[in-house]
């Protein structure tokens, strides 16, 4: 009996020290997306391009000799469930870091709770500015590298007459803020600005609004799947893109595949990333991602964010010899250019990313042609200085050492 009890105990321990051995030779991250509700149809690629990181970095040894293993949580469009999965992720999982979110909404409700437990959020989407974390890394787009270029663009193009219609929560009513201001210092005007809410499909006021008005160009800031119906209620009101102009901001090729290119051909779009991209980091890119989720899949500038956002942690974990939030945020910004499927990028002190900026038409096979380029990578500003006068952010302080 003695024998079965000694026996017993040696096994216990030899499994639990492989066990102990095995999780030490794993760093655990958080994928916080959502996979249901009105921005799946948005969210889940990102998630994918995510994974196919994290599964290229395993392929090649992992990150400081450890295997990167995802958590992966559905946010569900609902920024109450992403601060409670982020909350989740960080203290039941332990993870090292966190990539996700995508609604200017989830993000604002997950700051509070990366702030608080001194972890760290990989956000990979454009958004309105006027935020500046040292708990966020924001590799999307800031005004002045999406909105305010395509104002310009706009503005170049002879368009004076613009109507903004958007989702109704942060991210378009402060984008649109940012750009009335601009359109009427540049002299020309605002002839509408309507909002729905976020998963809505009820766009008959709106139509209806926008031809009374008669604008030259629509501004686009509706999100998820409302879209849909936007274009769809469009259409049947003879307001193609041929005629009326749209340029959107969430709008990509994952977004035009569901929607139907049919409908959409002709519209604009502005982002730092276009699938038409001609280097050969992007065609590795597209490749790689196609053999995973199939030949017919699209890819789009937030899925492009999101598996950038993992190469540039692994980067900062290296650089910094540690998993430590802190450490790993010292670090990256301190990364030298990377080169990228979306071109050379670079994270400013504030934590924003230096990157290129593109306008596209989009075509009947559901690609955009690439009509405007800024020529380089422009420097994020998170603060609008036409808005938010005399604010700026520096989150790390020059001289630091590295």
């Amino acid at each position: 009996m003695r024998f079965l009890v000694v026996f017993a105990l040696v096994f216990v321990l030899l499994v639990c020290g492989s066990v102990l051995a095995w999780a030490q030779d794993e760093v655990k991250v958080g994928v916080l997306h959502s996979l249901s509700g009105t921005m799946a149809i948005s969210e889940v690629t990102v998630k994918n391009a995510t994974l196919l990181a994290i599964e290229e970095i395993n392929a090649g040894g992992g990150v400081l000799g450890k295997k990167i293993v995802p958590i992966v949580e559905d946010g569900a469009s609902d920024p109450a469930i992403f601060a409670q999965k982020a909350q989740k992720l960080i203290q039941q999982d332990q993870v090292a870091t966190v990539f996700g979110g995508w609604t200017s909404a989830s993000r604002k409700a997950m700051l509070p709770v990366f702030e608080r437990f001194k972890n760290l959020l990989w956000y990979p989407v454009q958004f309105e500015g006027n935020e500046c974390s040292p708990n966020i890394i924001y590799t999307g787009a800031q005004p002045n590298q999406q909105i305010l270029p395509a104002l310009d663009w706009a503005l170049e193009k002879g368009y004076r007459k613009f109507f903004l219609v958007g989702s109704d929560y942060v991210f378009p009513r402060t984008a649109n803020l940012i750009l009335k201001k601009h359109i009427e210092h540049r002299g020309a005007s605002v002839v509408g600005e309507e909002y729905v809410p976020l998963g809505g499909t009820d766009f008959s006021s709106v139509v209806n609004k926008i031809k009374a008005s008669q604008p030259d160009i629509i501004f686009n800031t509706i999100n998820g799947d409302s879209n849909v119906a936007f274009f769809k209620q469009m259409a049947a009101a003879g307001l193609t893109p041929d005629r009326l102009p749209v340029m959107s901001f969430s709008i990509a090729e994952q977004e035009a595949k569901a929607i139907g290119p049919e409908l959409l051909a002709g519209s604009l779009a502005a982002w730092n990333y276009f699938q038409s991209l001609d280097n050969e980091a992007n065609k590795a890119f597209v490749k790689a991602y196609q053999d995973k989720y199939g030949s017919d899949s699209v890819i789009t500038d937030p899925m492009v964010h999101g598996y950038i956002g993992v190469y540039l942690w692994k980067a900062a974990v290296e650089k910094a010899g540690s998993f430590d939030p802190d450490a790993v945020r010292k670090a990256a910004v301190r990364l030298d250019w990377m080169e990228t499927p979306m071109g050379k990028v670079k994270l400013d002190l504030n934590q924003s990313l230096y990157q290129m900026v593109y306008v596209g038409r989009l075509k009947e096979d559901g690609q955009f042609e690439i009509i405007w380029s800024s020529g380089e990578p422009v420097k994020p500003e998170p603060y609008d200085p036409l808005v938010f006068p005399g604010r700026s952010c520096n989150l790390h302080e020059i001289g630091e050492e590295e």
